[in-house]
């Protein structure tokens, strides 16, 4: 926990305790329902949440905003951002039914009421989002398949509306056919060695009527 509180160091006291429950919820969910593995569970806050919160360094999303997370496994990047973003809605959706009930799990818990957790794949998704977010759940071609229809068209921030995707290692075969993608370095946000080769990904899409 304090390696949150020394990269975001303005949180309210609800955001300091619903982020110190997470230790928690993870660790008691994940002996009924094997969500995050057992040799990352110990190190919860650096490797799931705090690499989640490393969309926060390169995005502040706006009050109203709407954010889709795909592939959110236990609740990453969504439940991490929905607490250090509370006035923006956050949709979770994931293929695999036992990992969105811990998330609808922690959800309750922490009484998240920005955040909508359902078990759906992204194509059969309805709507349009500001940005879709995701940690590295398949190569990049496939995912802008998959939601490539659902950005909405005002842009309200300062970077465009698209995808913010959390990858690692060398992303230059996978992002060679999308020359407009920026990549943001976490390694420049957070000390701990587990960010050296971690990126978060920004590619702005369209609006596809």
């Amino acid at each position: 926990m304090d390696e949150i509180l020394k990269y975001f160091p303005n949180l309210t006291e609800l955001q300091i305790e619903q982020f110190q429950k997470l230790d928690f919820l993870y660790h008691d969910w994940n002996e009924k329902i094997n969500v995050i593995s057992r040799k990352d569970i110990d190190s919860l806050y650096t490797k799931h949440i705090l690499h989640s919160l490393g969309i926060a360094k390169v995005m502040k999303f706006e009050p109203g905003a709407t954010v889709l997370d795909v592939g959110t496994g236990g609740g990453f990047p969504g439940i991490p951002l929905a607490i250090l973003f509370p006035e923006t809605r956050f949709y979770l959706i994931d293929v695999i039914a036992k990992k969105i009930k811990v998330v609808q799990g922690v959800v309750d818990a922490l009484e998240l009421k920005n955040v909508k957790a359902e078990q759906k794949r992204a194509e059969l998704v309805k709507g349009d989002f500001d940005f879709i977010v995701s940690r590295a759940v398949t190569n990049m071609p496939d995912f802008v398949s998959w939601i490539k229809d659902k950005i909405k068209k005002q842009h309200k921030h300062l970077l465009k509306n698209g995808i913010l995707y959390l990858k690692g290692g060398d992303l230059a075969e996978e992002l060679k056919d999308f020359p407009n993608a920026t990549l943001y370095d976490l390694a420049d946000f957070f000390e701990d060695e587990f960010f050296e080769t971690k990126k978060v990904v920004h590619l702005p899409l369209k609006f596809k009527p």
